[in-house]
C-alpha cells in the first residue's frame, strides 16, 4: 500500500537532510513525498491584522522565493532518487508552519512527518528548534520523525522504546514503530527506568501486551535502576549506539516532559539519533 510522507523544509542544510533520511528509510516502499515550504513576508506579523494578500509585493516576492527554493530541491531529488515508486510533490504555502502541516497531514491524508531538529534561525545551543517541538507536541494525529542535523541514514539496527509501564499502550499506538522495525530489520530495546524493585500487577499486565504487539519482532527488555530517566536514556543509547528512540508521546505524561521545551537542551546523546515520536490515541 502506497506511503503517505511530508517533508517539511525550510531549505536548511537540516531539512534536506531529513528528506534524504525518510527516502533512504522508505527505500523499498511505495511512497508519495509532499515537500512543504512555508512562507510568510517579513515585515507583516501574522499575528497581526496586516496580512498581506496574494498580488502585494512583499507576499509575490516570499512566494517566489518559497517555489525557486522548491523546484531546487525537485531538480536536486531527480538526480539522487530513481526509485520508480516514489513520487515528489512540492507544497508552498503561505501559513505558519504548524497550521500548514496539520493543514497538509489533514489534506493530504499523510501517515508519517519527517523533519529536522533544527531550522535555519535556530541558536547554535538549541538541539531541537521551536517548531520541531511545537509539531511534536500539537500534531496528535500523525508521527512526527526528528532527524538531528548531521545524522547520515544507515539503516536502524535497535530502536529504544522507554516505558514506564504504567500505561496501558494499544496495539495501533505501535503501528509506526513495527512497521519501521520490520522494513529494516531493527531489533526494538524496551527500556524501563525505575527505582523500584518489582513491577505491580499493572504494570506486569501493561508488560503483557507489549509481548503480544510485538510477536514476529525481535525484541529485548532491559531495567536501569537508580538513574533519572533522562539521564538513563542517554546513558543506554550512547553505550549501545542505537540508532532510534521512540516514545508515545501522551498529553500528560513523564515521557512527554522529557521532550518539553525547558529540557530542550538537556537532551545531550538524543541529538544525535533520529526520534520518533508516536501519538496516543485518547487525544
Amino acid at each position: 500500500m502506497k506511503k503517505k510522507i511530508l517533508l517539511p523544509t525550510d531549505f536548511s542544510k537540516n531539512a534536506w537532510n531529513a528528506i534524504l533520511y525518510a527516502i533512504e528509510l522508505y527505500k523499498n516502499e511505495t511512497c508519495d513525498f509532499y515537500v512543504l515550504n512555508v512562507f510568510n513576508a517579513t515585515g507583516y506579523a501574522l499575528e497581526s491584522m496586516m496580512i498581506p494578500e496574494p498580488g502585494e509585493r512583499l507576499y509575490e516576492e516570499a512566494k517566489e522565493k518559497s517555489e525557486k527554493g522548491l523546484s531546487k530541491i525537485e531538480e536536486r531529488l531527480s538526480f539522487r532518487d530513481d526509485n520508480p515508486n516514489h513520487k515528489f510533490f512540492m507544497i508552498s504555502q503561505f501559513n505558519n508552519v504548524l497550521s500548514a502541516i496539520k493543514d497538509t497531514v489533514e489534506k493530504k491524508d499523510i501517515e508519517m512527518i519527517v523533519m529536522g531538529t533544527k531550522g535555519t534561525t535556530n541558536a547554535g545551543d538549541l538541539i531541537y528548534g521551536s517548531n520541531t517541538v511545537l509539531v511534536m507536541e500539537k500534531v496528535r494525529n500523525c508521527p512526527v520523525m526528528a532527524i538531528p542535523e548531521n545524522t547520515n541514514y544507515k539503516e536502524p539496527k535497535e530502536i529504544v522504546f522507554p516505558t514506564d509501564y504504567r500505561t496501558q499502550i494499544k496495539r495501533r499506538e505501535l503501528q509506526y514503530l513495527i512497521e519501521i522495525a520490520r522494513i529494516t530489520n531493527a531489533e526494538i530495546r524496551i527500556l524501563h527506568v525505575t527505582n523500584d524493585d518489582d513491577l505491580d500487577e499493572e504494570q506486569e499486565n501493561n508488560k503483557g501486551l507489549l509481548v503480544e504487539y510485538l510477536d514476529g519482532i525481535e525484541y529485548t527488555f532491559h531495567t536501569l535502576h537508580n538513574i533519572d530517566v533522562k539521564g538513563g536514556l542517554n546513558s543506554f543509547v550512547e553505550s549501545r549506539g542505537s540508532d532510534m528512540i521512540t516514545f508515545i508521546n501522551r498529553k500528560h505524561s513523564f515521557f512527554g516532559s522529557i521532550f518539553s521545551r525547558p529540557m530542550v537542551k538537556n537532551l545531550g546523546h538524543h541529538s544525535q539519533v533520529p526520534v520518533l515520536a508516536l501519538h496516543d490515541l485518547a487525544n
